[in-house]
């Protein structure tokens, strides 16, 4: 296990507020139909009442701007959580602009993904744990209903606590219906069934606390030096997932060998890996062949680096927890147990 510390985050109960924010990207302002269908889904699933902040809705707010709107909701003693609308790619301009002694002061849970890496990082180096998932655009507001893992998880992490094991959902969706499209009010983007997880490295069991994200944005963060110390991580459960811009297996080794070169591989006792988009909404679809044949590349690329550093390191590749939906929301910081021998991941919500 980690020898970084971490705080005890209070969960919400229902009738709380919650605060719901742009850090990144202004998505609701793309779509406000999707966003008022994504608070109605929130509060009908968990109670919880959402309050939006200056730049929830604001495209183009300055760094500054969604920095005090961060400090806002964390300082507010009546606020219980912080959920993201969406990721964005400049997230990392924001997190200079932070008070992290307020955040520290006043830890809640935040659950976001993608560019939000930035954020859970931070919390992250302050000893507060997080939930990496939930975007309220992508995985509250589009479609027919709440997928059930994701319902699942999100009471989980703002409610209820506990460990769960977490499950394959059977099918998966790269991306839904563009927001602006009045389907995408009542219709999934294009399923297909999902493959088993796949598990290499040693047949052991490893728990430990987690860190990590998507890893383009692991990238900026290690360029901006905001990066857990490798001895903080020595034991821990690392997190790696890529997002919907498709990246090569290619970039996607260089990317794990960077982190095997800094330590990180050596020091994590595991590794959890999402199930990788391979398809986009503003590109032709890549057939069914074609489309395993890229997942599978990146997976074994992923493997092969991993065992070039740590052989020792348990490894599952498959988990629905990045940029693909149903979406499993994972803590960050709190404990996920990778038991390579019967082959399930559990997660602790607590």
């Amino acid at each position: 296990m980690t020898k970084h510390t971490f705080v005890d985050v209070p969960k919400a109960t229902a009738g709380d507020r919650v605060a719901i924010l742009s850090p990144a990207f202004a998505a609701p302002a793309v779509s406000a139909a999707v966003h008022e269908q994504a608070m109605e889904r929130l509060t009908e699933a968990t109670g919880l009442v959402p309050v939006e902040y200056p730049t929830t809705r604001q495209l183009g707010a300055s760094a500054e701007a969604r920095a005090a709107d961060i400090e806002a909701a964390f300082a507010d003693p009546s606020i219980r959580a912080v959920l993201a609308t969406i990721g964005g790619d400049d997230q990392v301009t924001v997190i200079p602009h932070i008070d992290t002694d307020l955040l520290a002061a006043n830890p809640k849970p935040f659950l976001g993904y993608s560019d939000n890496t930035n954020l859970h990082t931070l919390l992250w180096n302050l000893g507060v744990p997080s939930y990496y998932g939930g975007s309220t655009q992508v995985h509250l507001g589009p479609g027919p209903h709440l997928d059930d893992v994701h319902r699942t998880s999100l009471r989980a992490a703002l409610l209820d606590g506990g460990v769960l094991t977490l499950t394959d959902p059977g099918e998966s969706e790269d991306f839904g219906i563009e927001w602006t499209d009045h389907r995408a009010l009542r219709e999934f983007g294009i399923r297909e069934p999902t493959e088993p997880w796949a598990w290499a490295g040693a047949r052991t069991v490893v728990e430990g606390r987690t860190w990590g994200g998507c890893i383009e944005v692991i990238d900026q963060i290690a360029g901006a030096n905001r990066m857990p110390d490798v001895a903080d991580l020595e034991g821990a459960i690392l997190l790696l997932e890529t997002s919907e811009e498709l990246p090569s297996a290619d970039s996607v080794k260089r990317w794990v060998r960077a982190l095997g070169e800094r330590g990180v591989l050596d020091a994590v006792a595991g590794v959890l890996v999402a199930r990788p988009p391979v398809s986009a909404l503003d590109a032709p679809r890549p057939v069914a062949h074609e489309r395993a044949r890229l997942r599978a590349a990146q997976r074994d690329t992923i493997i092969e680096q991993i065992a070039r550093y740590n052989p020792d390191a348990v490894i599952c590749i498959g988990v629905p927890f990045g940029h693909t939906r149903p979406q499993w929301i994972v803590p960050h910081g709190n404990p996920i147990r990778l038991d390579g021998v019967t082959r399930t991941v559990s997660a602790d919500y607590s």
